[in-house]
């Protein structure tokens, strides 16, 4: 069986978004996955290569302004290379953001991550879990406690250091992961039963 090949393409302005994109890297380790990590501020020709040859790749920023952070929107400009061979065509994707508040507008940082992967013809992966601390007997150390479906949402307090990610956001980004890598899984079968 050949081993699925993520890469998750990120910016982290503080560090907050850089924790969640390691435990998404850690689940889909867990899951079987090749996986690369790649700073979309310092992103190299190799690095971009590494992109073109992933199976799956996942995006991640924090949202500033309702969006996705500027150096993360530079990136998407110079995908357009890419969009016009259609280099990404039928790889897999997914997503993940963080913000101070608790909304904060995260759910366009999704949706607009989820337009420029349709954009190029990719599959987007959601994050197939129930909302979390919605009950009287839920707690907010509940997988997906801020209740979102595209995407992996997270919220760390503006002024939190790097290690006050909260854990149960960690746990999400790591359950992201490993979706997305089991996904790119059964797709690879799929193409290699079908050839």
């Amino acid at each position: 069986m050949t081993t699925p090949v993520v890469s998750i393409a990120y910016h982290s302005g503080f560090g907050h978004t850089t924790v969640l994109a390691e435990a998404v890297r850690a689940g889909a380790i867990q899951a079987g996955a090749e996986v690369h990590l790649i700073k979309v501020d310092e992103i190299t020709e190799e690095q971009w290569a590494t992109l073109d040859a992933s199976d799956a790749i996942i995006f991640g920023s924090p949202t500033y302004m309702g969006t996705a952070s500027g150096a993360f929107h530079v990136f998407a400009e110079a995908t357009s290379k890419r969009w016009f061979a259609r280099d990404w065509q039928d790889k897999l994707a997914a997503g993940f953001t963080n913000s101070a508040s608790k909304s904060g507008d995260k759910l366009h940082t999704l949706k607009w991550f989820q337009v420029l992967a349709s954009q190029h013809g990719m599959h987007w992966v959601s994050l197939g879990l129930l909302p979390g601390w919605n009950r009287n007997d839920a707690s907010e150390n509940d997988l997906n406690r801020l209740g979102f479906f595209i995407g992996a949402g997270a919220q760390t307090n503006f002024d939190a250091n790097v290690d006050e990610v909260h854990k149960a956001d960690i746990a999400t980004a790591e359950h992201l992961g490993r979706r997305v890598a089991e996904t790119a899984a059964v797709f690879l079968r799929g193409r290699a039963t079908a050839a």
